[in-house]
């Protein structure tokens, strides 16, 4: 087992005896880096292990974790494969001449990997890894939304970026979501990311949503959109028969890859 997936046992183990603690007695007891807790804080998070709030954890009753064996990472490596398939697709999706904002997440990234060398395009974006992908693509203008830096998730946010997002039109918005609900619509994790989601579904003709299925019936903390503001939906094929019927009825274009 890696030192990494080591350490988030470790985690569990704490949180599971303690129930709460902070970041700061989870680094002390670790002795890691704050900002090191934050991100396996965060993975955790995703995976519906615990629940954070205002700089603590606390694990979940109901977490279905097995300590004796529990490798986070070949979870989350099987839906990177998932990520990667999904990201190619609607890397796909993009025409030359096409004005993009590209949004915050794992897999708006690996959309950007596979935007063509040889395609004209305009790309809005606020992500450092999405930015570190398109300066090597010569044919891509690219407009970036700076601000302050969350090195949890590579992402920038202002308000001077988001007054710049709401002066941009695009043709194609792909952006990404950690929950996707029937009643509860589209959440993320973090709360800041919300006013920057709210002004590109703004800015955006078309509206495409990114996510795995392993986001469907999940609810994160931050809400920011309903389903119906979602114009095409690309997932993967786990994706239950029930939910595709759903998305399908209520008029979104769904694409399974």
């Amino acid at each position: 087992m890696g030192s990494k997936s080591k350490r988030l046992n470790q985690i569990i183990a704490l949180l599971k005896k303690n129930e709460t603690m902070s970041v700061k007695n989870l680094s002390d007891m670790l002795h890691v880096s704050e900002m090191t807790i934050r991100r396996d804080l965060n993975i955790l998070e995703a995976d519906d292990i615990i629940i954070r709030s205002h700089g603590k954890a606390t694990y979940k009753a109901d977490s279905d974790s097995d300590l004796s064996d529990y490798e986070l990472y070949s979870e989350k490596t099987k839906m990177n494969i998932e990520k990667d398939r999904i990201g190619q697709f609607a890397a796909g999706l993009i025409e030359p001449g096409d004005i993009v904002i590209i949004d915050n997440g794992s897999t708006t990234d690996k959309l950007t990997k596979y935007i063509p060398e040889d395609i004209s395009i305009t790309v809005l974006c606020y992500n450092f890894n999405v930015l570190e992908q398109l300066v090597k693509k010569q044919n891509v203008e690219i407009i970036f939304a700076g601000g302050y830096f969350h090195p949890n998730d590579q992402m920038f946010e202002s308000p001077q970026g988001i007054r710049l997002i709401e002066n941009i039109r695009a043709t194609k918005l792909f952006i990404s979501a950690h929950g996707v609900h029937k009643k509860l619509g589209l959440t993320c994790a973090n709360s800041y990311e919300v006013p920057t989601k709210h002004a590109i579904l703004q800015s955006a003709e078309n509206r495409i949503l990114v996510a795995d299925s392993s986001k469907f019936g999940k609810v994160r903390t931050a809400y920011f959109a309903q389903l119906n503001e979602i114009d095409t939906i690309v997932t993967d094929s786990a994706i239950t028969p029930e939910w595709r019927k759903f998305i399908e009825d209520i008029g979104i274009r769904l694409f399974v890859v």
